[in-house]
């Protein structure tokens, strides 16, 4: 009995804290912080042999339905105003500018070709990408430096990043509106042809058979 207590006390220091008292400690992190926090470093913040995953899931469904939603953006998580919300954030908004005709082909592009290299954005746009319309979207932070291409000269490749699918509420960038809901919107009046702006559906099967030829990539 003696030699068991010893070896119980010890377990018992490293038992991680209830799902309920996770989920808090969960809930207080994300409220906490401005940007969207991955599940490495929920794990870090929290009591050893914590399961961050298992607290967001309950989190998750707590907050449905209510003013504030845990929303997962790429491969972290935040809280965010619920969408129909949004009009009483409208006096905190401020618009600082708007982006050229030519940056928006350009951030639509990269976002449904990513990841896509400078030659291959003007390939589909017909014209010259300028220095300047891609600088803007890097200083925005809508866009970043992907892999370079393994391919004569290894050109740098550019991704959307996850403060462009938090700006939009995406999760991913598959989330991003197809053909139908962009002419609904009227998004292709005066636009370059569909099939020169985004992937088909045929298309989309073959890149979704290409995610695994990662040697076209440098890692």
């Amino acid at each position: 009995m003696t030699d068991d207590t010893p070896q119980e006390t010890e377990e018992s220091l490293f038992e991680a804290p209830p799902i309920g008292e996770q989920e808090r400690m969960v809930e207080a992190i994300l409220f906490a912080t401005a940007e969207p926090v991955s599940l490495r470093e929920l794990a870090a913040r929290m009591p050893h042999g914590s399961d961050p995953a298992e607290a967001l899931v309950h989190l998750r469904k707590r907050y449905e339905g209510r003013g504030v939603n845990l929303c997962k953006i790429g491969d972290a998580w935040a809280m965010r105003t619920a969408p129909d919300l949004g009009f009483l954030m409208q006096r905190e908004t401020v618009e600082t500018r708007k982006l050229s005709r030519a940056a928006i082909e350009t951030l639509a592009i990269i976002a449904y070709h990513q990841p896509v290299t400078r030659a291959e954005i003007e390939e589909i746009r017909g014209v010259s990408v300028s220095r300047g319309t891609v600088d803007q979207l890097l200083e925005m932070e809508w866009v970043r430096f992907g892999r370079r291409k393994m391919t004569p000269g290894r050109p740098v490749t550019f991704v959307v990043t996850e403060g462009f699918l938090d700006h939009f509420g995406l999760e991913n960038a598959r989330d991003l509106p197809g053909l139908k809901e962009l002419r609904a919107a009227g998004l292709l009046e005066n636009r370059p042809p569909p099939s020169a702006m985004m992937p088909g559906p045929e298309e989309e099967d073959e890149e979704e058979s290409a995610e695994g030829q990662s040697e076209l990539f440098e890692d």
